[in-house]
């Protein structure tokens, strides 16, 4: 099962802790010992596996003599830990890894999304997204609430602190025709407008580069302030997230390498827009 989106905040506020005990050179059984709580309560609330109320955290930041403004920023970090975000209120029908996923992406200081078939999620337009949903076996009625959600994960590009986003996308995923000329057009269009962000970069793999390390399937990565890096794998019918290192690494290993055979950003929305001027003629 996928972790909760809550726990990605709590993952963070966990590491925060974790530093702390560590300071003050507590053992997890002698804070276990002092709070009435038992010592895997204590590691499973800094590795983020367990939600933590403001009074627990209360509880140990007067153990480390926390005061002052930073004890009232790490209790802020915990109310807003245990808050839904938008898309746990938005539609309870959302698939929970869909409802995880979204979680971490809004909690991301990095997001690393290799594609192989399709235009990443986070740069499609509507139409585009539409398209593949009608295509890929989603039913009829499911497909509006899909498009608006997909819509608004795209927000994180907006807010205060984006995260630096990089998409490293095959040819394939350019050629491949989903929905008509004008869906098609808009969509790179869209893609060459995304490389003017400053917090993202879109790098394009040619048929040329021929085999690279991203033939085993797209995957996402995403890392975070205070927590490991994730990667999360999206199967048709499921997906999964791997946060483990030995797991994580090779994926870390395969972004190196891909980064390297790409294309850089400019040639890159050179690339696109050449492939646009196919669809404008």
């Amino acid at each position: 099962m996928p972790k909760r989106p809550a726990t990605v905040r709590a993952r963070g506020l966990g590491a925060e802790l974790r530093e702390l005990r560590e300071q003050n050179r507590f053992t997890t059984r002698e804070v276990a010992k002092r709070l009435g709580w038992s010592a895997s309560t204590v590691s499973r609330t800094e590795t983020g596996q367990r939600n933590i109320s403001s009074e627990d955290v209360a509880a140990l930041l007067a153990l480390y003599g926390v005061t002052g403004e930073e004890r009232d920023r790490l209790l802020a970090l915990a109310r807003k830990a245990n808050q839904p975000g938008w898309w746990e209120t938005h539609d309870p029908g959302l698939p929970s890894q869909l409802t995880a996923l979204i979680g971490f992406e809004s909690q991301a200081t990095r997001i690393v999304d290799v594609q192989l078939v399709l235009i990443p999620g986070l740069l499609q337009t509507p139409e585009y997204t539409r398209s593949v949903m009608e295509r890929t076996g989603v039913p009829d009625h499911e497909i509006e609430a899909r498009v608006a959600t997909r819509l608004g994960r795209q927000v994180i590009f907006s807010r205060p602190n984006p995260p630096e986003y990089v998409a490293i996308i095959d040819e394939a995923a350019l050629r491949r025709p989903i929905g008509d000329r004008t869906v098609m057009l808009e969509q790179l269009r869209r893609l060459i407008k995304a490389t003017e962000h400053p917090h993202v970069g879109v790098r394009v793999i040619p048929y040329d580069s021929g085999a690279h390390a991203g033939l085993n399937g797209s995957f996402v990565m995403l890392e975070f302030a205070k927590a490991p890096r994730i990667v999360h794998l999206e199967h048709k019918r499921s997906s999964l997230f791997l946060d483990e290192p030995e797991d994580v690494s090779p994926f870390t290993a395969s972004v190196d390498t891909l980064r390297e055979m790409a294309l850089n950003p400019a040639k890159s929305a050179e690339f696109i827009a050449s492939i646009a001027s196919d669809y404008e003629s």
